[in-house]
């Protein structure tokens, strides 16, 4: 005999059908309870949790079914978050120590209010969202510093951006959190236009600047910041910023396989390389450097934004190179978008589209900004909007803290991608974690309030979904 309930919870109305007699398989236990958290793109929910929600037969009904499926296995995840810039710990420094304390807690805690986030990306020197340019060899113009003497991290330490004072602070709250770093330039008297926007790195300078790699994992490590990764250049293809470079395919792949690679073999150093770090339009370039045998043996992954291009560029690389790691790495929120488009669109391209198509990592772009969409360099960006505006210790928390949310607040490091489908308007993604339980996010993008069947091993829950929203469902 089959009972039907209606459960009402923060406006959102789910309809259970519970069957009696039915029975669990024994050697796989299915918990009965599913917790859910929301997030609508009106802003009605925001990481709203859902109670009520519990398993039952597998009754029939005309609604789209997503079935979880741990039997089938994907990459390891290592982790969520976001760009952790200068601009960014400027402005988090700024604060008074308890206010401080109490956003970095919320960030990078692990406990049930907090985002948990586990992966971070920076900047080797500046960023385009640093007050100022600069690196770690700046000598007057016309010099150069070939033995790189004058190196130091002084520019991010306190008196500076502060980005390493706060990233120790950081890592006493999440000793386990990944970092990736990645060059928006070199010294400019390593370039061949001697500025620090556009411009090719001079081949002379190849040894001196995979030397300038080794110092900096060095000088981090001795400041008790590990390096899980590093990229050779941000966004290659893309001179137009300030700082930025022009790396070629070619030119990343002969720098990696005759310089960076046997420099940090040389130093014993196992920080992971991954190339490219540009948008899904050129999945040449990183199968241009994975071709290479001698380039590739030092080479971890691929890392890729999402400005141009599909986001199943992701898998053609990963079919080309399957013993090679993909990463997603970049993505902004402009001040001139809607909640409401960002939510939808990341969400289905950043945080189910990567981790479908194999990345081990879901980063959004800037962790945070003030009011005016600062700071960032002369010619930096102007309008990229972080996951929170901060002024004072005044925080708002803007979509791409909700974004992110849905992921790391449920999906730790060590999590693994398992089988889910995607059907008709609804997007999925599934994971299994380390301590069992399984995680299932979903985006309806419909325009109108959706029902769908989370279906695990012959039992499920009908779920409801209001328009343009996600789901992040925990059994």
């Amino acid at each position: 005999m089959k009972r039907y309930s209606t459960l009402f919870f923060g406006g959102i109305v789910a309809t259970l059908a519970a069957c009696s007699g039915s029975k669990q398989i024994a050697h796989a236990p299915v918990q009965a309870t599913v917790t859910a958290f929301i997030t609508s793109s009106d802003q009605r929910y925001l990481l709203k949790e859902q109670t009520g929600l519990r398993f039952s037969g597998t009754n029939a009904n005309g609604y789209t079914t997503i079935t979880v499926d741990p039997a089938q296995t994907f990459q390891p995840v290592e982790g969520f978050g976001y760009t952790l810039t200068g601009g960014s710990a400027q402005l988090i420094n700024a604060m008074d120590p308890a206010a401080r304390q109490q956003l970095l807690q919320e960030v990078f805690g692990a406990g049930s209010q907090q985002l948990g986030v586990s992966y971070l990306r920076i900047s080797i020197g500046a960023s385009d969202l640093n007050a100022t340019v600069f690196s770690y060899d700046d000598v007057p113009a016309g010099e150069t510093d070939v033995p790189l003497a004058h190196f130091s991290l002084a520019p991010d330490m306190a008196g500076g951006t502060g980005l390493i004072p706060l990233l120790q602070e950081i890592l006493q709250i999440n000793p386990k959190l990944s970092i990736m770093a990645a060059p928006w330039s070199p010294p400019v008297w390593m370039k061949d236009n001697g500025a620090s926007k556009g411009g090719s790195l001079l081949p002379t300078y190849y040894h001196v600047y995979a030397q300038y790699f080794v110092k900096y994992i060095q000088a981090m490590k001795a400041a008790g910041i590990p390096i899980a990764a590093i990229t050779p250049q941000n966004e290659p293809l893309h001179p137009g910023n300030n700082p930025s470079l022009k790396m070629l395919a070619g030119e990343q792949r002969d720098f990696i396989k005759g310089h960076l690679g046997p420099a940090f073999a040389a130093a014993n150093i196992h920080t992971k390389i991954v190339v490219y770090d540009h948008n899904c339009d050129r999945p040449d370039y990183p199968l241009t450097i994975l071709a290479d045998t001698a380039a590739a043996r030092y080479v971890h992954g691929s890392a890729f934004h999402l400005y141009a291009g599909d986001i199943s560029a992701l898998s053609a690389v990963q079919q080309s190179a399957p013993d090679k790691a993909i990463y997603f790495t970049e993505q902004w929120t402009g001040s001139k978008e809607t909640f409401d488009n960002n939510l939808r669109w990341h969400i289905k391209n950043v945080i189910i589209g990567a981790m479908r198509n194999h990345s081990r990592t879901a980063l959004e772009w800037n962790l945070a900004n003030d009011t005016a969409y600062k700071p960032h360099t002369p010619g930096g960006c102007t309008q990229c909007k972080g996951a929170f505006t901060i002024n004072g210790n005044d925080v708002k928390r803007n979509v791409a803290y909700y974004i992110i949310a849905h992921a790391s607040r449920f999906v730790p490091a060590g999590a693994v991608r398992i089988g889910s489908n995607s059907e008709g308007s609804f997007h999925s993604v599934a994971f299994q974690r380390p301590d069992g339980k399984k995680v299932l996010i979903v985006l309806n993008d419909n325009s109108i309030q959706a029902s769908f069947n989370l279906r695990y091993q012959n039992k499920q829950v009908v779920a409801i979904l209001p328009a343009a929203s996600v789901g992040t469902y925990i059994f």
